[in-house]
């Protein structure tokens, strides 16, 4: 489990295909306090330690992960998010992130308001994925709060540390994003899906 508050950026040193997964070896600031086995997500996306070499580690992706996340975007130099998994009791800063990506969304408006940075995203879900005002959404492993929810798209206020410290500095209208919606609200959603299912039988 993650909180969605990134602890440093990462950059992508190697990328390599093998059949259907993807090896990234990723160079960060914190690779000599990691292990084999450990759980890291990368732009939200959980991924297990395989390899350590020195400043860097190497993850592999399969063809799931590939191909419902944006991790296929990345290329050498690409900066990620980088977070790992919490430790019981942590506090929980941001709110419960699964590294489980739902689907990917796309950026398609940027706009700089009051001191902060507005991002909005659009996406289209079968899986009734929702978001509301005030609701939390994590934003390729970012946790943030949704300041204006409609259907199939929603805004995030981006602070001026927070746009430093993440990817969001690096991010152009046009980009895709994973998104991992907040796992309270995609309970209650299914849940309602399942009594309107069973109501009109």
């Amino acid at each position: 489990m993650f909180t969605g508050i990134i602890e440093t950026l990462g950059e992508v040193q190697q990328i390599r295909k093998e059949k259907d997964n993807l090896h990234l070896t990723i160079a960060s600031d914190f690779t000599h306090e990691l292990k084999i086995d450990q759980s890291v997500a990368h732009n939200g996306v959980c991924l297990t330690v395989v390899h350590i070499d020195a400043e860097m580690y190497t993850v592999t992706a399969i063809k799931e992960t590939i191909d419902k996340t944006a991790i296929s975007d990345l290329s050498v130099g690409s900066k990620v998010n980088l977070e790992r998994a919490m430790k019981l009791g942590d506090r929980l800063d941001g709110h419960i992130v699964q590294g489980h990506v739902d689907e990917t969304g796309k950026c398609i408006a940027i706009k700089e308001e009051n001191g902060s940075t507005i991002y909005t995203f659009q996406y289209q879900s079968n899986n009734n994925n929702i978001t509301i005002e005030k609701g939390s959404i994590t934003v390729n492993g970012v946790s943030l709060t949704v300041v204006n929810s409609k259907e199939n798209q929603f805004s995030v206020a981006i602070i001026p540390y927070t746009l430093q410290h993440t990817t969001f500095h690096l991010l152009s209208v046009g980009d895709r994003v994973n998104l991992e919606f907040d796992v309270i609200g995609k309970y209650v959603s299914r849940l309602h899906s399942a009594h309107h299912i069973c109501s009109s039988e």
